[in-house]
């Protein structure tokens, strides 16, 4: 599992936002904190678009994972520089994923400080 996080990162980091959405399931579905969710790959490659585009160098990084009952948490750090305002994001957070029979992601639930993240992107 930790290789598949190690490559999940890695996709983030790629400026690719399909290579994103192949660690999930055809059918499933990425959650950013309260937003509904992305299901299915091609809604899953814009989600990953939007902060590709919103950070041209957008670097993200492994800070853990955890393991519960049926699930596991990917904890993350997310830097760049946010291109409207050229103001520099430095935010963590987590997903909760579910996987699937096929060795992907079925469901993930990501969540991080969004009043936090709104503060460090203003202008």
């Amino acid at each position: 599992m930790k290789n598949f996080a190690e490559r999940y990162t890695a996709a983030w980091c790629s400026q690719k936002p399909s290579s994103v959405a192949e660690f999930f399931s055809v059918d499933g579905s990425l959650q950013v904190n309260d937003s509904a969710p992305a299901v299915g790959r091609a809604a899953i490659t814009a989600v990953a678009d939007g902060f590709m585009t919103a950070f041209p160098d957008l670097q993200v990084f492994l800070d853990d994972l955890t393991f519960d009952s049926g699930s596991t948490t990917y904890h993350w750090t997310l830097t760049g520089t946010y291109t409207a305002t050229g103001k520099s994001v430095r935010i963590s957070g987590y997903e909760v994923w579910t996987m699937s029979a096929d060795g992907l992601i079925a469901v993930s639930q990501g969540h991080f400080d969004e009043a936090e993240y709104q503060r460090q992107i203003q202008a």
